[in-house]
């Protein structure tokens, strides 16, 4: 019988985040010696990734980190069941990949996964890692966001979790008034979900479309000929409110614009990026 405690059990748990039937397996394999039944849980988690391949990752955490006020890095990692996304093994990995993305100025998630670590691509220290705690690992996506205030904003949706909500906000103004409001219009974001800044942003196509949609939306509704250009354009202001920015009403004064309060402000916003788990 393998020479080991509960005691070893469970710091070989805490350094692995791998289940307690697979630690206790790999240390009867390595008869007690912690360093060896980690390799073991490794080899092991490896040979298992070809058929994890297929599984879905829908779980995880955002991560976001400025650097000297004006660069913004977030990411999102994946991961298959919220138990590993809460798990400590998991969120170091998730850091790690941050620090990783600051430290090479990663512009995307190409340069990112391509990084090297200690000789190795961060792409496959992410494999190795998922291979210890037995899941699919995936880094789904980044962003780097540059302007003259940056400001990032992460967001629970469970207090059991981590952040599953992240956003990005960037500026072009200065002091602390521009970082108060670049704050709040973060925090504005991850609660309202818009997906373009500026209505100059939403593509002429979808433009298009949504006006067709609603001018036969107000004819089937049997709407006068003479009121149809202005109910049509009514509801194309709405739309614009639900995916643009700018055009929200502010979640802390809805009798504001988002656009305004920066204009109150004396900024603008510059660019920004949401990201919320598995969608």
């Amino acid at each position: 019988m393998a020479n080991y405690t509960a005691a070893d059990i469970k710091a070989l748990r805490e350094r692995t985040g791998a289940g307690m039937m697979d630690v206790k397996k790999a240390l009867d394999e390595a008869n007690g010696d912690a360093e060896k039944a980690i390799e073991v849980i490794r080899v092991k988690g490896l040979k298992g990734a070809t058929k994890r391949e297929g599984r879905s990752a829908a779980e995880g955490l955002v991560a976001a980190k400025v650097v000297d006020g004006n660069v913004g890095y977030m990411i999102e990692i994946n991961c298959e069941t919220d138990f590993v996304a809460k798990n400590d093994k998991f969120i170091a990995l998730a850091n790690q990949v941050l620090e990783v993305a600051v430290s090479t100025g990663a512009a995307d998630l190409e340069a990112l996964l391509g990084a090297d670590v200690n000789g190795k691509k961060l792409a496959d220290v992410v494999v190795e890692e998922g291979a210890i705690l037995g899941e699919k690992v995936v880094v789904r996506r980044m962003a780097r966001l540059e302007g003259a205030t940056v400001d990032a904003y992460l967001h629970k949706t469970s207090k059991d979790l981590p952040a599953q909500v992240g956003v990005l906000m960037a500026v072009d103004g200065n002091g602390d008034e521009a970082h108060t409001v670049a704050h709040d219009v973060a925090v504005h974001t991850a609660a309202l979900a818009p997906t373009h800044l500026s209505r100059e942003d939403v593509s002429a196509e979808t433009v298009a479309n949504e006006r067709r949609i609603a001018d036969e939306t107000a004819r089937a509704e049997g709407k006068p000929e003479a009121a149809l250009s202005k109910i049509v354009e009514g509801r194309l202001t709405g739309f614009f409110k639900e995916i643009v920015l700018l055009d929200q009403p502010f979640a802390k004064d809805s009798k504001k614009l988002v656009g305004k309060v920066l204009e109150e402000a004396g900024v603008k916003a510059t660019g920004f990026a949401r990201f919320r788990v598995g969608s």
